[in-house]
């Protein structure tokens, strides 16, 4: 698999890109050859880009009481509906439909990123993050990834930090 590192994305990225970008806030771009016969893209990510499983976070989308919600959890695990409605004041959650979180983010299955989002939502970041300097998550594109500060993350989604994930 073809693999290269870029160390910042300028205007004219992904959405994703151009937010880190306009926030001056300081990431890495990793490029990878998606196989769409893969049965997970975080997976895939982590082995195309020797991270981790533990580092690359995914995005998901749920509705929680009639909210969509973004929940970022490292593909190593699961998210946990419940934990994720308790993060947010919330009773019930629910995995979204996926062709509305398709057309509410503005991005694609396995290519959804917390960032540049059509309709920003509100964001809830495993804590697990905080383990590590930087983590990665989706660019905005199916084998695109980008490497960031979890606490820049978080910041820039309003981010809840709490234990969303299961292993």
């Amino acid at each position: 698999m073809a693999k290269k590192s870029k160390k910042q994305q300028q205007p004219g990225g992904t959405p994703a890109t151009v937010a880190l970008t306009t926030a001056g806030v300081s990431f890495t771009v990793h490029a990878y050859d998606h196989d769409p016969a893969h049965p997970s893209y975080g997976e895939e990510a982590a082995e195309a880009m020797g991270v981790a499983p533990d580092r690359v976070f995914k995005t998901l989308v749920a509705d929680v009481d009639g909210t969509l919600t973004v929940a970022v959890v490292p593909v190593a695990g699961s998210l946990d509906l419940k934990a994720l409605a308790t993060a947010v004041g919330g009773k019930r959650a629910a995995m979204a439909d996926p062709t509305l979180a398709e057309r509410t983010t503005g991005y694609v299955r396995g290519g959804i990123s917390p960032l540049g989002q059509r309709k920003k939502l509100r964001t809830v970041l495993d804590a697990s993050a905080s383990d590590h300097d930087t983590i990665c998550v989706s660019a905005g594109r199916r084998g695109l990834e980008m490497e960031v500060a979890p606490k820049d993350l978080a910041d820039l989604t309003n981010a809840v930090l709490a234990p969303i994930a299961r292993a």
